[in-house]
């Protein structure tokens, strides 16, 4: 067994862990099921790939999202490690090829996702491997009580069956509250004398704040104009990062967008130049930030209010992983609370209109009643729905509730770039290269700009440029390459950069499709209390940090210090005669009677509202009121 300080170094170049990556370690290690909690840009990752690392055997990695997947894979390689994944999208005979690898090579790492892992194919094939460590990802997937649940999750302790008792769990998370940890160690079957690491999610390096403005355009503007440096801006519609990436851009920032819509060749050019510092900000949905490691992000701004504060948690977190002060900024309106009440009402679509969907689904790709279980397709919503005659909302909740009870698994676009696998030897090649002289240079340039191309897959991943040295366009290219899988020179698979859709269960009809009433009602549920803490979080003027934390169950957390609140900064635009008889007039209002936030505000004129929310801040603040679990609002000693 090697060293973990030793592999630390030669891979990572670091010579010291983070608190509490060293004591995680020596648990795996020893052979215990670990659950670590740690924040954003913790380190989780090196929590079970040093330990893997350290000893003989391959590490399997279950993790929910492709573009995680790719990116860990992606950087495990640059570093001389062997890692593969396996996720929708790939054909059969790849998947054949990367579990023969693992089985019978030097492959350290594989990357599955949770319904791969439980296809027949992954357990008969796991079974045969030397599995040295099984690593559960974003590990929060697999509770029902938290915001991303993933049925797959619940199956994977099923893998124990397959494996030698003695091999250790570790599961991983950055968001769960206290019903998720306990979930998490029930449904991965812990076994006795397990450990669990707590990392507090304290971010003393950065500074959040709910700012209350009219026009976030404008706020937005002047807020990166204050604060230097790399930044993201988080928005809700793909329409949106596009203008407000434009309105940046028109006010001197340097700007650009990304969302899920973009293909991989334009989400990978925008994503490298941001993390290059060829362009300073990055407007995006919530389809940017996962996996991407770039500590110098001074500045994270939301336009709208998230709808549950896992979400928020992680995304405003990509701020200061490099421990410099940063900012995480949240711009408020009323309005952000009934777009999240409507969205709330939209999420849940009637037990027929699911019905409907799915039956749509089994025409969509001919499928006959009993076919389909494990298949896999690119999938365009808006496409779909035009089809059908169907709204693209409804239809995106209908598969959420679909895919919440296990019929099938949407995931995002695959990106995987064109490839090609020689077929011919290299005798039989070179003989037809003497008699296809156009195609000779086409053969040559990729077996020049890749190695092993007789015996693995070649990714094609310039393709762009691989054309451009050619002096072809891309289309000639392809042309080319497509002339030589019909000649069996070549098996060329083209890119793909769409959505899927895998069945996780046969086609049957919609009138007999069954959805779980009993999970769907404890599901809506737990959405509008999460969505209600998201609320309360914005209009509760109360230590940001510490609203924070005790929801992720750190109840005696004290205040950070620098959030808006703790900063007194929403008290210096009133005058101090202003600002006494606003607090006087507060104080005689909670003192009345049994009042929440909202009572106090109905007692003053709507364009005092801002003022109000301030002092009600400052008051918060100071500890002159406090607020019950209720939303009660009352007045301390001091102030009584």
């Amino acid at each position: 067994m090697e060293n973990k300080y030793d592999i630390l170094k030669n891979y990572w170049g670091y010579h010291e862990f983070r608190e509490p990556q060293a004591d995680i370690i020596d648990a795996v290690l020893s052979g215990q099921d670990v659950l670590a909690l740690m924040p954003t840009g913790g380190g989780k990752s090196l929590c079970f790939q040093v330990p893997a690392m350290c000893k003989s055997g391959i590490c399997i990695v279950v993790s929910p999202l492709i573009a995680l997947m790719k990116d860990q894979v992606f950087n495990l390689k640059k570093k001389g490690i062997q890692a593969e994944a396996i996720y929708s999208g790939m054909n059969y005979r790849d998947i054949d090829r990367i579990f023969d690898n693992c089985a019978y090579g030097n492959i350290k790492f594989l990357y599955l996702s949770p319904e791969r892992l439980m296809t027949d194919l992954a357990r008969a094939r796991i079974s045969k491997m030397n599995v040295n460590l099984v690593a559960i990802d974003e590990a929060h997937c697999i509770s029902q009580w938290g915001y991303d649940f993933r049925p797959p999750y619940m199956n994977i302790a099923e893998i124990r069956e397959f494996l030698p008792e003695n091999i250790p769990f570790i599961a991983l998370t950055a968001t769960a509250t206290p019903e998720v940890v306990t979930d998490i160690q029930e449904r991965l079957e812990f076994r006795k004398g397990y450990q669990v690491y707590r990392k507090s999610f304290l971010r003393s390096n950065l500074s959040y704040s709910v700012l209350y403005e009219e026009n976030k355009p404008r706020k937005m503007v002047e807020i990166l104009r204050k604060v230097r440096g790399t930044g993201i801006v988080y928005a809700r519609s793909r329409k949106q990062t596009r203008d407000i990436a434009n309105y940046l851009v028109r006010n001197k920032i340097s700007a650009d967008f990304y969302h899920a819509g973009l293909t991989g060749d334009e989400r990978s050019a925008k994503q490298d130049a941001w993390i290059k510092d060829k362009i300073r900000v990055m407007v995006a949905t919530n389809a940017f930030g996962m996996g991407i490691d770039k500590p110098d992000v001074r500045v994270v701004v939301h336009l709208d209010l998230p709808d549950n504060l896992e979400a928020y948690f992680q995304e405003a977190g990509r701020g200061g992983r490099d421990g410099k002060k940063s900012f995480a900024v949240m711009l408020y309106h009323e309005n952000d609370r009934k777009k999240l009440e409507r969205q709330y009402e939209a999420a849940y679509p009637t037990m027929d209109e699911i019905k409907r969907v799915w039956q749509a689904l089994g025409s969509h790709y001919q499928l006959a009643v009993g076919s389909g279980k494990g298949e896999g397709y690119d999938f365009d919503i808006v496409d779909f729905s035009m089809k059908y005659d169907l709204e693209v909302i409804r239809v995106f909740n209908a598969l959420k509730i679909l895919e919440r009870d296990g019929w099938l698994v949407m995931s995002e676009a695959v990106n995987i770039p064109p490839s090609v696998r020689f077929l011919m030897e290299k005798e039989e090649l070179y003989d037809y290269q003497l008699k296809n002289k156009k195609l000779d240079l086409v053969i040559r340039r990729i077996l020049q700009s890749h190695h092993g191309g007789f015996n693995q897959i070649l990714h094609l991943r310039s393709f762009n440029k691989l054309a451009a040295s050619l002096k072809l366009t891309p289309v000639q290219l392809e042309k080319m390459l497509i002339y030589l899988h019909k000649e069996d020179v070549l098996k060329y698979t083209p890119i793909k950069d769409k959505p899927q859709i895998v069945f996780l269960e046969e086609r049957i009809t919609g009138k007999n499709l069954l959805i779980d009433k009993q999970s769907f009602e404890f599901l809506k549920k737990r959405h509008l209390f999460r969505m209600q803490k998201a609320i309360a979080y914005a209009e509760t003027p109360d230590c940001r940090s510490r609203l924070l934390l005790k929801y992720f169950g750190e109840k005696d957390s004290p205040k950070c210090g620098i959030c808006d609140v703790c900063t007194g900064r929403t008290k210096s635009d009133l005058s101090e005669e202003q600002h006494a008889r606003l607090e006087e007039k507060i104080l005689g209002v909670i003192r009345e009677e049994m009042v929440t936030i909202e009572d106090v505000m109905a007692s003053f004129a709507p364009k005092w509202e801002s003022k109000v929310i301030r002092v009600l801040e400052y008051l918060f603040s100071e500890e002159k009121i406090n607020k019950d679990e209720d939303g009660v609002l009352g007045v301390t000693g001091e102030s009584k």
